[in-house]
């Protein structure tokens, strides 16, 4: 089977790039997300089967493919459930361009703000930067190579190897012989001279001292050219330079890393910010960066050390090495068929049945504006145009004031799947504070850790912490997880406080430090003065 190689990049035919080498079965991507997540099985779930979903559709046949729509999903929960959560650790997952959006942010066409198109612009933006990084990554060797080169004519000018000139290679070589005149008419009349037309004779002519017809002509009309470089002259040439070497290998050691050069690198320009409805503002940013870079406005030279100016030679090189019309090509691809939109806070931009008019005109709009996203639309990028048939779109909201059958009735059948996440309670806190990678005691453990303090959680003191914060939830606000956030920065606030001049130390945390800490604001009946 041939490959296509592409600056450094091998492309095997015949195999879809757009399937993830590793592929995660749904049980394995439950797995994943168990690691950081506790419960909410049925969301893992319905996320797991749509995630191998866009691997199943993308292995058949192209007129089979383009048939089935993905099934977007629906999360209803109230907050600090996981929602946000699931998103944030799907992203990594995922191995496909992913944003995260708020619904709150957009308005309707017509308001100032920022229009719905926007998030599939931002969505092609996350893929073009996704597939830059994997084609660097690629040629990241060669790019090395011609840094290091490049590095070593700015410490070293002068000792790069100099490469022939064309014109002297081997094969006739022209050279100007004169001018001749042109005579138009026979009648006498003025001639008429060429404009120093330059007529040229191959060198090898030279050679054919016979006194054949290829004879060169006298030397009067042919002027002598300089004989070739002998074989042992280019060899001297091509013999690398000692200095030049030895500094190679000094910065291969890196004893050459906080030396000053002086290089020219590419300015990105800045531009106010400011919102343009539909697609304006980036016509309106690229006419600019085109216009400054016409007239050089984005060179700029900088003394730099050499490990900085590294750093950037090698992303110059690998940009030259890059060919940006695939890039924008394959992010394109991508985008279509593997990309994933998840619109948190929907339910902000739902209408109640009881509510008319005000700000609701606008809620509703917003609604209108996303529901042909959702469908499939074609939204014009500065990368070309993208369409949104087979994004998979995830919504999330808490519904705790509107319901789902108050968004309307077009949007809502764009989210076929609807998963209901569970409340939290002190199970749940239990184990959130104790088996996630990132679990909040470890935190804390890992943070103090750095002043010397050491602190260890006992069993009783965790199920103490779990068993406030539920309490607190039922009383107050449910906020979910996040209220053991507040909880554990007020049982660890005065700890953290002194922690620079208590270390090293070993401290540790059981029931009764949190009974001393905690034990006032647990009995007190509006805690709310206390704990958000």
């Amino acid at each position: 089977m041939t490959e296509d190689k592409t600056n450094g990049i091998d492309e095997p035919k015949g195999v879809n790039p757009l399937i993830p080498a590793t592929e995660l079965t749904p049980r394995e991507i439950v797995a994943e997300l168990d690691k950081y997540i506790v419960g909410q099985k049925k969301a893992k779930r319905a996320v797991a089967v749509a995630l191998r979903n866009r691997i199943r559709r993308l292995k058949l046949d192209p007129e089979v493919r383009e048939d089935i729509a993905p099934k977007n999903i629906l999360m209803i929960g109230p907050t600090g459930v996981g929602k946000t959560e699931i998103a944030r650790r799907l992203a990594k997952l995922a191995g496909s361009p992913f944003i995260k959006v708020e619904a709150t942010k957009y308005t309707e066409v017509g308001y100032v703000g920022r229009d719905v198109e926007s998030m599939i612009r931002d969505l092609m933006a996350a893929g073009v930067q996704m597939v830059m990084q994997e084609m660097q990554e690629a040629v990241k060797t060669e790019a090395r190579k011609r840094a290091e080169e490049a590095l070593l004519d700015l410490l070293l000018p002068g000792t790069g190897k100099k490469t022939r000139d064309p014109k002297s290679a081997g094969g006739p070589v022209v050279r100007p012989v004169g001018a001749f005149s042109i005579n138009p008419g026979s009648g006498g009349g003025p001639a008429l001279m060429g404009t120093a037309i330059q007529v040229g004779i191959p060198t090898i002519l030279r050679s054919s001292g016979n006194g054949s017809k290829n004879e060169a002509p006298p030397a009067g009309e042919l002027r002598e050219v300089q004989d070739l470089p002998e074989p042992e002259e280019l060899e001297a040439e091509a013999a690398p330079n000692p200095t030049r070497e030895k500094f190679r290998i000094m910065l291969r050691e890196g004893k050459l890393e906080d030396r000053l050069v002086e290089i020219t690198v590419n300015q990105n320009l800045q531009f106010p910010a400011f919102e343009m409805m539909g697609g304006g503002m980036e016509e309106l940013e690229n006419s600019l960066s085109g216009l400054a870079g016409f007239f050089g406005g984005n060179k700029k030279k900088k003394l730099l050390t050499v490990s900085r100016a590294r750093e950037i030679l090698i992303n110059e090189e690998a940009e030259k090495l890059i060919d940006r019309d695939r890039v924008s090509d394959d992010a394109r691809q991508r985008v279509e068929e593997t990309g994933i939109v998840f619109i948190d806070e929907i339910d902000k931009i739902a209408v109640k049945g009881d509510r008319g008019g005000g700000p609701d005109v606008s809620r509703e709009g917003v609604q209108r504006d996303i529901l042909p996203i959702v469908e499939g639309a074609t939204v014009n990028t500065k990368w070309g145009p993208v369409d949104t048939s087979h994004i998979l779109f995830v919504a999330a909201g808490a519904f705790n004031i509107s319901k789902p059958s108050d968004l309307i009735p077009e949007l809502q059948g764009r989210f076929p799947l609807r998963v209901e996440l569970e409340f939290l309670g002190k199970e749940e806190f239990l184990r959130i504070l104790t088996e996630p990678k990132n679990a909040l005691t470890k935190q804390y453990i890992d943070l103090l850790g750095t002043e010397g303090v050491e602190i260890e959680f006992s069993p009783e003191a965790i199920e103490r912490l779990a068993a406030l914060a539920a309490d607190v939830n039922s009383r107050l606000e449910n906020i979910g997880a996040r209220r053991l956030h507040t909880i554990m920065e007020t049982l660890l606030e005065e700890l953290s406080f002194e922690a620079p001049n208590l270390g090293p130390t070993r401290i540790p945390i059981t029931e009764a430090y949190v009974n001393e800490r905690l034990g006032d604001l647990a009995a007190d009946q509006d805690l709310g003065r206390y704990i958000l």
